[in-house]
């Protein structure tokens, strides 16, 4: 998808094709064994967040594989993934960035643009790994932005977020945890910028940004374990069609059946109307 020799420079194509420019140049340097630990982990996760290393380590030695909890937190802690279960500290965060409390207990969502959220999540490909960050509004579920990277950084998720305000206004309310990309000035200060109120999961709690970890899981079990990508430019391009479908064709039961496009742009056109 990317060529050397086109007039574009690789920075331009890269922008283009919404690829970070370190996702292009990125080679794989992990062997063959662990990246199939790390495909079983992400299995194992998936079907159940509530795994920690333990279980993990459990599951996977029933599976056959000798394996120690050590190096099961080791490839965890790689992946980015933790057990979504109340303890004291549920992700990495940096003590020198601000925290914000959490704005959403006992709040009713009501209609679209009053909370939108992000994450990260662990994505496979046949020689290595990505990360995949998206902003989904509350009410409709619809998802406004998503980006690849291959690194935890905080780039990708504030371009992601940037994209989301530049195509569909803000929300009121922006949720996030407490992870060091979303607590980093770097990208709580986009969000002060437009106003938007910053709500953040407190620590322990495992169900403030459900609508996320829901997003995740369709992601993987309806398409990323069904294909079997080699490369970022073509998981970028299955992505791409499969978040086509999850907003335009997809139904959702807990929209009464709608796709979420319908959710999103009928109650944007009703809330317009009323003011």
């Amino acid at each position: 998808m990317i060529a050397k020799n086109d007039t574009l420079s690789i920075a331009r194509q890269c922008k283009i094709l919404n690829i970070c420019r370190t996702a292009y140049y990125y080679r794989p340097e992990i062997s063959k064994a662990n990246l199939e630990l790390m495909r079983q982990i992400d299995e194992l996760f998936t079907e159940d967040p509530s795994r920690g290393t333990r279980r993990i380590c459990a599951a996977l030695r029933r599976l056959g594989v000798n394996i120690g909890r050590g190096k099961v937190r080791r490839i965890m802690d790689r992946m980015g993934l933790s057990a979504i279960y109340c303890k004291v500290n549920l992700s990495k965060f940096s003590p020198d960035h601000k925290k914000y409390p959490y704005l959403l207990r006992g709040v009713k969502i009501t209609r679209v643009n009053q909370v939108w959220s992000t994450d990260i999540t662990y994505i496979r490909l046949r020689n290595g790994f990505v990360y995949l960050t998206a902003v989904i509004d509350w009410y409709s579920r619809y998802v406004l932005s998503w980006r690849l990277s291959t690194t935890l950084e905080t780039a990708f998720c504030k371009d992601a977020l940037e994209e989301a305000i530049a195509n569909f206004g803000k929300p009121e309310i922006f949720n996030t945890d407490q992870g060091s990309q979303f607590t980093s000035e770097e990208f709580t200060g986009v969000l002060r910028q437009h106003g938007i109120a910053i709500s953040m999961d407190g620590r322990g709690r495992a169900l403030d940004n459900v609508f996320v970890e829901r997003l995740w899981r369709t992601v993987k079990y309806e398409h990323i374990f069904l294909n079997d990508y080699g490369s970022v430019p073509e998981c970028q391009k299955g992505l791409h069609a499969f978040f086509d479908r999850y907003n335009n064709r997809r139904e959702h039961q807990a929209l009464d059946y709608k796709f979420p496009k319908e959710v999103y742009f009928s109650s944007s056109v009703d809330t317009c109307k009323a003011a």
